[in-house]
């Protein structure tokens, strides 16, 4: 019985701090969504007094999954429904907080994506989106965040950093501002000099070119191969 036991022991330990990381992060999920919903009634009001045509729209898909689109901008915030850890030679290794105990390393994880909105509306299935985040959550509930400039450093402290709506809504902002920060690059005239004609009927039916805020708009070459 004793390896029966052992299974037991880490069945009991790691499935419940499992369960508990799973609830804390869906937990956190429905705070960005209230955060989202008010966030979206409050600039769709100051916009329908300026320019009604610019819209701001949130979306609950699933569980796991909440939309936010500003004007030509749409972010994304995907939970995924595993539990991580870490890299042994990940800096939080190093700190008092997980040196005291293990299992605060493993982490629910919620991804922030940054895509034009009109890759969705043509349905531009080639089209490139950019991870600019992604949020830690743990049995604890503290969090930490990866991620593009302010979302890099100002929320990595895992040890003291409790999730709370305000936290939230600082991140959510955060990840906007960013988003907003940078806009659609045309590319060099030399990468566009050549087009197909499947390419540009396909751009006249449903604007399909492969698009990215920081490709641009871009033609593929085509190129023959030899048999």
């Amino acid at each position: 019985m004793g390896k029966r036991d052992d299974i037991f022991k880490i069945l009991s330990e790691k499935g419940c701090m499992k369960q508990e990381v799973y609830r804390n992060t869906t937990f956190a999920v429905k705070m960005m969504k209230s955060y989202l919903e008010s966030l979206t009634e409050d600039l769709k009001k100051r916009m329908s007094e300026i320019d009604k045509n610019v819209l701001v729209e949130f979306e609950e898909r699933g569980d796991f999954e909440l939309r936010l689109k500003l004007g030509g901008d749409i972010l994304i915030f995907l939970m995924h429904s595993n539990v991580f850890d870490f890299e042994d030679s990940h800096a939080m290794y190093k700190t008092g907080y997980i040196k005291e105990e293990r299992y605060r390393s493993y982490c629910g994880m919620i991804s922030i994506y940054n895509f034009l909105a009109d890759s969705f509306k043509y349905n531009r299935e080639g089209d490139l989106g950019y991870l600019i985040g992604r949020m830690f959550v743990n049995k604890d509930n503290h969090c930490f965040v990866e991620g593009k400039k302010k979302l890099g450093f100002m929320y990595n402290d895992f040890a003291n950093q409790k999730v709370t709506r305000e936290l939230i809504g600082k991140i959510i902002d955060s990840a906007i501002l960013y988003s907003m920060s940078f806009d659609l690059l045309t590319p060099p005239y030399r990468h566009v000099m050549e087009v197909s004609v499947q390419e540009v009927n396909s751009v006249s039916q449903a604007s399909r070119m492969r698009t990215g805020k920081r490709l641009g708009f871009q033609f593929k070459s085509t190129t023959k191969t030899k048999a």
